[in-house]
């Protein structure tokens, strides 16, 4: 019982360098800059901004990840508060669709639902 394993390759239209610029109390934001296998930075491709951040909930630390559509890192200095912001109410919003999915999967006894199946 052989299996093939799949090749496992990188490709090489997309790779980027990664930097990682923090002011180590808020948050960071994550430079990925295009490169060609030579390592040097492919200028046909965009630089992407990415924030990382964390907020305190009643449940803990929720980790909150976003694209920041910039053109330079301060650009996106400069928009990393809003858009953490929007992260945030986008991800408070999810929790609570999911938190209303998973309670009206809840069974009460006595309340309906269920099989209709009666025992003598």
């Amino acid at each position: 019982m052989s299996q093939e394993l799949p090749e496992i390759k990188l490709d090489i239209d997309s790779l980027v360098k990664e930097e990682v610029i923090t002011d180590q109390k808020i948050g960071s934001i994550r430079i990925l800059t295009p490169v060609d296998a030579e390592g040097n930075q492919d200028t046909s491709r965009k630089v992407a901004y990415f924030g990382q951040t964390q907020v305190m909930t009643p449940a803990g630390p929720l980790p909150l990840n976003f694209e920041l559509e910039a053109e330079s890192l301060a650009g996106a200095i400069e928009m990393f508060g809003d858009a953490a912001q929007e992260s945030m109410e986008k991800t408070m919003k999810e929790i609570q669709e999911y938190q209303r999915e998973q309670a009206s999967k809840i069974v009460v006894p006595g309340q309906g639902g269920g099989s209709q199946i009666q025992m003598p």
